[in-house]
């Protein structure tokens, strides 16, 4: 009985010792695998740092403004009885567009234009009666006072009469009516606005910082954020004056707008571009990586089949578009990485991929 316990025990304590063993054989192999195997090379994108010209600038939000536009209001009180545009549509100048109740004014225009007419015969034959001589001087002075006083109230009254008619300031679109024929409006009611939106003006802030740097006729690139209207301009106004509270100044651009794309009031991205500088150092923004410790590219050293990436610092400044400056780390001649950063590390072999053909960006 304790001959066939012992033979138990000692299979059983051969059997883990076998599994332990090649628990640490395997983990042995492996490690020595592992140990003595090579990584592939890492594919990256690469392009060589050259000097660039540069055009700086800065980007600010604007919004569109017509060159001429006003809201319509009515001169005076009354019964619309005409409404001659519809919205949206294009109009002259002087054309009419709303025509107020005038039966009183003409009336009045009549009875004046009759006034008028007896005190021009009251002062002619006062005239001929003056040069007979059987007729007194003030009396043809007189007659003569009355024949200017009826012209002046027939003046008042044409005018009155003219104000019943609502006309177009200037040439333009007309937008939707705001009133309805049969309505009572009194002076200063609106009646619809006028934009001309051959020209167009842009407002927009820039910060104290940059004031130095503006000037008038420096152009400026504009464009929507829907629509794909894209216009170049020009600066036109600088506001003599900062806002206290904002530490923001006011610029003013004018730009064309022939197809009548961009309409007033409309949000717009605006870029104002500065004077070109030539033998910028600049690189795709996808090369920097930043990290706390700084920004940092990765430069290839080596050549053929030994390309590795060596991970270096860098000190970088403006931005324009998808390019950043890099004022320290990079020279002329360097291979930096612009893809495949997330795969590096200092020392890494890489290989350079050629199917992404970085001058047309695919």
């Amino acid at each position: 009985m304790f001959k066939r316990l012992l033979i138990a025990i000692v299979l059983l304590g051969l059997i883990v010792g076998g599994i332990v063993w090649f628990k640490f054989f395997r983990d042995d192999m492996i490690a020595q695998f592992m140990a003595g195997a090579v990584p592939p090379p890492v594919p990256v994108t690469v392009l060589e740092v050259q000097p660039q010209s540069w055009e700086p600038g800065f980007e600010a939000v604007g919004t569109a403004i017509a060159a001429r536009g006003v809201d319509l209001a009515t001169e005076s009180s009354g019964l619309v009885r005409s409404i001659d545009f519809k919205g949206n549509a294009e109009v002259v100048e002087d054309q009419v567009l709303v025509q107020i109740d005038d039966r009183a004014e003409k009336a009045g225009l009549a009875a004046g234009e009759a006034a008028l007419a007896v005190a021009v015969a009251e002062a002619s034959r006062a005239e001929t009666l003056t040069t007979r001589g059987v007729g007194a001087a003030n009396t043809l002075e007189s007659a003569e006072a009355q024949v200017e006083s009826a012209r002046a109230q027939v003046a008042q009254l044409q005018a009155a009469l003219d104000a019943r008619q609502l006309r177009a300031p200037f040439a333009g679109v007309i937008g939707i009516p705001r009133v309805e024929v049969g309505q009572y409006v009194v002076p200063g009611t609106i009646y619809a606005t006028l934009q001309d939106l051959d020209r167009m003006y842009v407002d927009f802030t820039v910060p104290e910082q940059q004031l130095s740097s503006l000037e008038l006729g420096r152009e400026v690139t504009v464009r929507t954020e829907v629509g794909a209207f894209d216009a170049t301009g020009r600066i036109i106004a600088i506001e003599p004056q900062v806002d206290p509270n904002s530490r923001l100044a006011k610029v003013r651009a004018e730009v064309d707008n022939p197809e009548g794309k961009l309409l007033p009031g409309q949000f717009l991205r605006v870029r104002v571009s500065l004077p070109v500088e030539e033998g910028v150092i600049a690189v795709p923004q996808t090369a920097i990586v930043s990290s706390l410790y700084g920004s940092y590219t990765y430069v290839l050293q080596g050549e053929g089949d030994a390309l590795t990436a060596a991970q270096v610092f860098v000190q970088t400044g403006r931005r324009n578009g998808g390019q950043i400056e890099v004022t320290e780390g990079l020279a002329a001649g360097d291979r930096v990485v612009t893809s495949g950063q997330n795969r590096l590390s200092n020392g890494a072999k890489v290989a350079i991929d050629t199917s992404v053909d970085l001058s047309t960006g695919e």
